[in-house]
């Protein structure tokens, strides 16, 4: 195909719809299982919850597990206000 100075190439989009589970997915994209690791995790917090004394040892507690911190924390709070926002309702901080 020869083209001339003012023609451009002619591309193709192509989309693939894959209808898999979750697990499929990981599997099929070579990522690991980290069930293991999940069902450990939840087990740990669990158990710790259930240790708790107090609602600021709880919120302490949670804290320390959330990946950034306090300002994971506002950021996970922040999106939560922001879906309570567009489905209508109202969010008092």
């Amino acid at each position: 195909m020869v083209l001339g100075s003012c023609e451009r190439p002619i591309s193709m989009k192509i989309t693939f719809d894959v209808d898999c589970t979750p697990i499929e997915a990981r599997s099929f994209l070579g990522l690991p299982d980290l069930s293991p690791v999940h069902d450990k995790f939840l087990k740990t917090v669990m158990e710790a919850m259930d240790n708790a004394g107090s609602v600021d040892q709880m919120q302490a507690m949670l804290k320390s597990f959330s990946p950034m911190g306090d300002a994971g924390m506002n950021l996970f709070k922040q999106m939560m206000d922001m879906s309570v926002g567009a489905m209508g309702g109202s969010s008092k901080s």
